[in-house]
């Protein structure tokens, strides 16, 4: 589970496939519901440690600025327990008639630890 701060803030929530895939639904937050988006994106961890996560993805946004999103991002996890962390990300997002980079910075936790 993640909480990115940005000027487009959303929650989002993964699950780790196959080791380094992950894909992740996210929900856009500080918003009216009625101009809430929604964001489904893959992602692969090129970096894949304990302390230290670096993926690019793809995918796609519904609702509000609706396209295609490619998040480039990383993880930390600094402290002794691996579950409580934070993270970085840039992400374009193309959509009909203009495209924007989203920079977003926040916490992230892991319910299941790396061994």
């Amino acid at each position: 589970m993640s909480v990115h701060q940005s000027n487009l803030p959303f929650i989002g929530f993964n699950y780790e496939l196959a080791e380094r895939f992950v894909p992740e639904l996210r929900v856009g937050i500080d918003t009216h519901l009625d101009n809430m988006s929604i964001e489904a994106v893959a992602t692969y961890q090129f970096i894949d440690k304990q302390d230290v996560e670096v993926y690019a993805g793809l995918g796609g946004r519904a609702n509000n600025i609706a396209g295609l999103v490619a998040p480039i991002g990383a993880h930390f996890f600094p402290f002794p327990a691996k579950n409580f962390g934070f993270h970085i990300e840039l992400a374009p997002i193309i959509s009909e008639g203009s495209a924007i980079i989203r920079g977003s910075w926040g916490i992230r936790y892991r319910f299941k630890q790396k061994k």
